[in-house]
């Protein structure tokens, strides 16, 4: 790497370093550099809307246009390198990404948020806390590498039992996991929340109308997100939320806010939910098949502590659920990586026809 490149990249480091800039990510900059491709200046997705970026660069948030495709595509909390348009024309490796399967009949990976060290996963107070759902927003925070807190909103709505027996489903529905329960109204519960955070790069991930907008209001202590109206009926909310979006905390905490979603649908492999239920798998360990599936195989240590009652049934039917959902998950991500190949091989076979057809001509 150039002397001036050098210079250069100490020089912006200072301001990067808001958006969790270190030397990893200089060291990968550093790494195209060195293949030539340092034709640009580094940034932080802040935020994809559909036409384009919010990228937070050196020289302050810039809008960023799509232009030629780049691969992986860039999502919110991904370090790009932009031209001088600005276009995005790579994204530096990512540490980890935040993805689920994509609601509806559509069947695929959507990305959420790239480079998350934490998931807060928001449950409103004021609608029953569903322990299936907690298990499957871990299952996609383990994925990412990334670590869980359940939130617990809207206490001030409800009476203390309410949040008690919340917080001890959450531990049933993946034991051991943090739970901090707060009122982001009321401001009580934030502190300790902002604690064990840190210094984190930190995603929201709830259902529309759990509290997630005043959540962010209250730890950004400013209004910079739209908080809607929730139903009395049902506690359902609107989707005030409409993309994803990246915030600085004064804490030194990066916040992204994300839309609600109604469904949890996990894309990762059968690997993964043995290690977001990992009580189960410890358990495993002990049955007397390697391969035992906690069904009818005799000797299985799981289901002995089912009936000793040191497991609960119902987390490992959640299991077999999660892995039967993983395990169709690796078919169907079979499935595309053998398309994606024939088209990929049919290119190449037509475009060496192409050429054998020139060189006759010739």
């Amino acid at each position: 790497m150039g002397t001036v490149v050098w210079r250069w990249m100490c020089a912006v480091t200072d301001v990067l370093s808001l958006y969790g800039w270190n030397q990893r990510w200089q060291e990968r900059f550093g790494a195209l550099c060195a293949k030539g491709n340092c034709v640009g200046q580094p940034g932080r997705v802040l935020r994809h809307d559909g036409a384009g970026l919010m990228v937070a660069t050196s020289n302050g948030t810039v809008r960023a246009m799509f232009g030629p495709a780049v691969s992986p595509a860039p999502v919110v909390g991904d370090w790009v390198v932009l031209d001088s348009v600005p276009n995005p024309i790579a994204t530096l490796e990512r540490d980890s990404l935040l993805r689920r399967r994509a609601a509806g009949k559509d069947e695929r990976e959507q990305p959420l948020v790239a480079n998350v060290d934490l998931v807060l996963v928001v449950c409103g107070l004021d609608r029953p806390v569903r322990g299936g759902r907690i298990q499957r927003t871990v299952a996609i925070a383990v994925d990412a590498g990334a670590e869980s807190i359940v939130v617990l909103t809207k206490a001030d709505k409800v009476n203390p039992e309410v949040g008690a027996e919340a917080a001890q489903l959450a531990d049933e529905a993946h034991p051991g996991i943090e739970v901090v329960t707060l009122s982001a109204r009321g401001g009580w519960g934030i502190e300790d929340l902002l604690q064990r955070v840190g210094s984190r790069t930190v995603a929201l991930i709830g259902e529309s109308g759990a509290g997630k907008s005043t959540l962010v209001n209250a730890l950004m202590k400013g209004e910079v997100a739209a908080e809607g109206e929730v139903r009395e009926g049902d506690s359902k909310g609107r989707h005030t939320t409409t993309h994803r979006e990246l915030h600085l905390l004064e804490s030194g905490a990066i916040l992204v806010d994300t839309p609600g979603i109604r469904e949890v649908g996990i894309w990762s492999d059968t690997d993964t939910v043995d290690e977001s239920f990992a009580d189960i798998d410890d358990l495993s360990i002990e049955c007397r098949f390697r391969d035992c599936a906690h069904g009818s195989e005799p000797g299985c240590a799981v289901r002995a502590a089912v009936k000793r009652g040191t497991l609960a049934a119902e987390r490992l039917e959640a299991w077999r659920a999660l892995q039967a959902e993983a395990a169709a998950t690796e078919l169907r991500a079979d499935v595309i990586e053998q398309k994606r190949k024939a088209r990929q091989f049919g290119r190449m076979a037509r475009e060496a026809q192409k050429a054998k057809e020139s060189l006759r001509e010739r």
